[in-house]
């Protein structure tokens, strides 16, 4: 182990971004009282002018940790564009505030019938989009079309849209064998039913992820391919309306007058800003820039803990952070030499090198919150590179491989320091001869290129579960049609399982189902699980009224500054 070196480097990474940020800021504050016309804002189409450069004491600003991919409901799967969306866009079903219990929301009950295999949901009346359209059950079965049906005429798939979050939840598209749905139908204004191949115990469940907000069909229409880009508008019935975006520095919402949650939201404007940089969102914060961030690093506890102007806030561990190892890359095709892997890296001192007190390493997938769903049976790799080298000998490797890992450019809350991080990786890696290579690109493009064949060799990424159950964790990353990142592996056993217990309603059959499904992935060693994470959030303390959810996408309407 290279403790002491893996501090070095994160030291001196640290001290530069310190450097930069304090370069940073004064330019910040500069910026944030100019309108600069020359980046070319877009306004909603139903936005009065306005002068969102200027930042007022009604304004609350948030410090994201980088650039929503989109603002396309359906079309997403990172948490940059989730936090955005979360405050444009209502869906059928909420959560409750900090919590991962179910609420009314744009659905004001819901029940299921015919076993478990229909759905069927009553919508809210008098709801309105902020371009002054109706929402009823038609635009439901519009939005829900448009992520579901490769046919759909609005879907604009020619234009490079996946809905790939669908088919991970899901199963599959219309048309498909998988498909899970297999009908939406629409009776009358305010009732919407979805019709399943088979039971789906925690439809409601799924269905209020933060991935499908409903947005206006007539802006859809209106903006085409473009929709939800910086190019474009994001029309939804949520309580700021979308203003403009500009590229690589902000998006700007306003208050909407007529949200139908009386009092909401409680900030006149809503402005997100792109601050990759740790380093940079904490001066921003202590510069009062920003009001309220995310996803800080471990090692800046203590600084957030020494200034009596912002407080910490803890998130509650809801994640995974994985390293990927795609057996479509010949030398990772046989599980011996993913386990070799497993083996050489000291992840327990790993995390206590870049995590200490605010990450727990645990050989299981799901985070500890599903401890009845883990099975004993599961225990961690043994760090032993001297072991790991004798397998990938006896594997066909004596002098081991060349690997091309990649590590994210921006800090989520799994990975908040992805470079040091996948350094210390490359360290442990090269003890038993592997040769590996840093690689990374841009966010939008990492997280769609991951997925195109034959897809990266190995890489870094990870997961703020949806909903308060381990189908969360493990049908997007696992089930059928969900590893395209990872040279479309399979698993028939593991594929029945959790097809077979999301149609399983008692709680004690479902723990021995996935029980069964965490022995499996263990032996598999395709997504190494390297930390569970208690994210590092701060405020201001003239900021009142937020409570972190542990899905990471909570709304911002009941916020309020001193």
């Amino acid at each position: 182990m290279r403790l002491g070196r893996w501090a070095s480097v994160r030291r001196t990474s640290l001290t530069q971004s310190v450097i930069l940020a304090v370069v940073a800021v004064a330019l910040a504050i500069l910026l944030s009282n100019c309108n600069r016309s020359s980046t070319n804002p877009t306004s909603s189409p139903s936005s009065p002018a306005n002068n969102p450069g200027v930042i007022s004491a009604a304004t609350l600003v948030y410090g994201a940790g980088g650039e929503p991919v989109n603002l396309e409901p359906g079309n997403i799967e990172d948490g940059n564009s989730v936090i955005v969306q979360e405050q444009i866009y209502d869906r059928l079903i909420e959560f409750k505030a900090g919590t991962t219990e179910l609420e009314p929301a744009l659905a004001t009950e819901w029940k299921s019938s015919e076993g478990g295999k229909v759905w069927t949901f009553k919508l809210r009346s008098g709801v309105k989009f902020h371009d002054g359209t109706d929402f009823d059950a038609s635009s439901v079965r519009f939005n829900v079309d448009r992520w579901w049906n490769p046919k759909s005429e609005f879907g604009y798939r020619n234009a490079g849209k996946t809905y790939a979050i669908w088919k991970n939840l899901f199963g599959g598209f219309k048309g498909s064998p998988e498909s899970l749905l297999q009908d939406v139908v629409v009776e009358g204004k305010d009732t919407i039913k979805f019709v399943l191949k088979q039971p789906f115990a925690i439809f409601p469940t799924a269905i209020a992820s933060a991935y499908f907000g409903i947005a206006s069909p007539t802006a859809i229409k209106k903006a085409q391919a473009n929709y939800g880009t910086p190019a474009s508008f994001a029309v939804g019935t949520g309580p700021f309306i979308f203003r403009e975006w500009r590229t690589g520095d902000r998006i700007v919402l306003a208050k909407n007058p007529n949200y139908w949650k009386k009092g909401l939201p409680k900030s006149e404007q809503l402005t997100i800003r792109f601050i990759t940089d740790p380093a940079a969102r904490l001066v921003q914060l202590r510069a009062g820039v920003i009001d309220l961030t995310v996803d800080l690093t471990p090692d800046q506890l203590q600084e957030v803990q020494r200034d009596p102007n912002i407080e910490a806030v803890v998130r509650p561990s809801f994640n995974v952070g994985y390293l990927a190892l795609n057996p479509s890359y010949e030398p990772l095709k046989k599980p011996e030499v993913r386990q070799a892997i497993a083996q050489a890296l000291n992840k327990q001192e790993i995390v206590k090198a870049f995590w200490g007190e605010l990450g727990e390493q645990t050989p299981h997938f799901t985070p500890p919150l599903f401890k009845d769903y883990e099975s004993q049976k599961v225990t961690e790799y043994q760090y032993n590179p001297q072991q790991a080298q004798q397998t990938l000998a006896k594997a066909g490797y004596p002098k081991g491989f060349e690997l091309q890992l990649w590590y994210m450019p921006v800090s989520r809350p799994y990975f908040p320091t992805p470079k040091p991080i996948a350094e210390a990786f490359a360290a442990e890696l090269s003890a038993i001869g592997i040769k590996v290579s840093l690689q990374t690109k841009d966010w939008a493009a990492y997280l769609s290129d991951r997925n195109k064949s034959p897809g990266f060799q190995a890489f870094m990424l990870g997961w703020t579960g949806d909903y308060g159950d381990p189908d969360s964790f493990y049908y997007p990353h696992f089930g059928t049609g969900a590893t395209a990142d990872l040279g479309n592996w399979k698993n028939e056993q593991l594929f029945k399982l959790l097809d077979q217990v999301r149609a399983t309603q008692d709680k004690a059959e479902r723990i021995k189902i996935y029980q069964q499904v965490d022995e499996i992935l263990f032996k598999e060693a395709v997504r190494l699980p390297i930390v569970h994470s208690k994210p590092l959030l701060a405020k201001r303390k003239t900021v009142k009224g937020w409570i972190p959810s542990p899905l990471g996408s909570e709304p911002l309407g009941e916020v309020t500054k001193s």
